[in-house]
């Protein structure tokens, strides 16, 4: 098999078709991951792939143009084009610029634009992924009668924007009034059945886990290897924008940390297959009111407890008990990898400072940008280290808080009015003046 489900548990080395309804291991209850006959890919040559990559890249071929499926081989080398569920997802910006390295005080910094997906989040790159072997495996004759997952709002928009593109019923549970009302209001929209919880997400993760023991109904959430078979591709996207160089870091939120192992999994095929000739080192970024994998850490990941997960901006990563955490902490072990985390003050401050540069920041990148502050101001993170930040989500899907940052009440650092003026030439050219006269030079 070219590609096939095996646990992340070493001892087990039985392999499962990725047809197969599945997502633990049957004997120790791990978590499975997708491997890939790497013997069989490294018969291209590095150069044979940096060139069918940059050929794909743009292309006008809508399977090629996915940043996901132009590079198919490394995903689901079996999967028939023709079952393919793309909405155009990945190939998303490399954001950066002289305004953002001097804001953040640092020279080599991008941010990868994520949030300019279909859905507005990288759940985009997991679910098209997802889908696609779901809609092959229902023209196959599998039982499936629906697709569901929990979600604090991101991956809830993706299943309900890609099942509906491929006319498969799906379900989303919904931890009541604690996400924002744009998250709401993508799975409504695109016809899903959404039940709104009297729980959190772990509550959710929980009860979902348990319906999808059915097997009419396929489990969507990143504790299916598949998810993370489309979200590895950001790395390697970020290296080809680099002309196939990597960054000394990567910082990346950490919520349910499927993610996590994701990045990294992408990032050793790009190594593995000599594409690349360097790995970097990664950060996890938590909000400090949903940090059980930074309290871990501090442990030298000793032990790992979950938490109550605590009011937050950064709604997606609140996350208390995150399915993915052995998989992210053999990840940071493997990639030399630390964890930060960021106050609701701190996450609030970096987005608005990165919004200064241009971007419209949301409350999990905000995260993220605020960790590599803190990473600086400790010596982990050097002035002449190149970092890529990932942006996981659009920050208009996040209005709400955006809103509460800059009104009129508030005693945030940045916090920016609008000017209320009578309509006349001569009050414009006062408060404009006044606008140049205080803004000069000034972040």
């Amino acid at each position: 098999m070219p590609a096939w489900f095996q646990s992340i548990n070493p001892q087990n080395t039985k392999q499962y078709s990725l047809d197969e309804i599945i997502y633990r291991d049957p004997e120790t209850g791990d978590l499975l991951e997708v491997r890939h006959d790497m013997a069989a890919l490294k018969k291209t040559s590095a150069q044979a792939w940096r060139d069918l990559f940059g050929k794909r890249w743009r292309s006008q071929n809508k399977v090629d143009q996915s940043g996901i499926w132009g590079k198919r081989e490394w995903v689901l080398p079996d999967l028939p084009v023709e079952d393919v569920v793309t909405l155009g997802e990945g190939a998303t910006p490399l954001f950066s610029g002289k305004e953002l390295s001097r804001l953040f005080a640092h020279d080599e910094l991008h941010v990868k634009l994520c949030g300019n997906s279909h859905t507005g989040s990288f759940k985009d790159l997991g679910m098209t992924v997802l889908v696609s072997q779901v809609n092959h495996m229902i023209k196959k004759g599998a039982p499936i009668r629906a697709i569901a997952c929990a979600s604090t709002g991101d991956t809830s928009a993706a299943l309900a924007a890609y099942a509906a593109y491929a006319g498969i019923l799906s379900v989303i549970l919904l931890p009541k009034n604690k996400i924002s009302l744009a998250q709401l209001m993508q799975p409504i929209a695109n016809g899903s059945l959404v039940l709104a919880l009297e729980t959190d997400f772990d509550g959710c993760m929980e009860i979902v886990q348990q319906l999808t023991l059915e097997k009419d109904i396929y489990l969507a959430n990143s504790m299916n290897s598949l998810r993370i078979e489309g979200q590895k591709t950001v790395g390697i996207e970020v290296a080809q924008q680099l002309g196939w160089n990597l960054p000394d870091w990567f910082i990346i939120p950490g919520g349910n940390l499927g993610n996590v192992s994701a990045l990294g999994a992408g990032l050793k095929m790009l190594y593995e297959l000599g594409v690349v000739n360097s790995l970097p080192r990664i950060a996890v970024a938590q909000a400090e009111a949903a940090n059980p994998l930074y309290l871990s850490y501090k442990k030298n990941f000793a032990e790992f407890t979950a938490i109550t997960a605590q009011e937050t901006a950064a709604s997606a990563i609140r996350i208390g008990n995150p399915v993915s955490v052995k998989k992210a902490i053999t990840t940071l072990k493997e990639f030399g990898g630390v964890v930060e985390q960021a106050s609701e003050a701190e996450l609030a401050d970096a987005a608005a400072l990165g919004d200064r540069a241009g971007l419209l920041v949301d409350p999990h990148t905000g995260v993220a940008l605020a960790a590599l502050q803190k990473l600086k101001q400790q010596g982990i993170i050097k002035a002449n280290d190149s970092v890529a930040v990932i942006s996981t989500a659009h920050g208009l899907k996040f209005a709400d808080f955006k809103v509460a940052y800059h009104k009129e009440s508030s005693q945030t650092k940045l916090k920016n009015v609008p000017v209320d003026l009578k309509a006349s030439l001569a009050a414009v050219k006062d408060a404009v003046a006044r606008f140049l006269d205080n803004t000069t030079g000034k972040s």
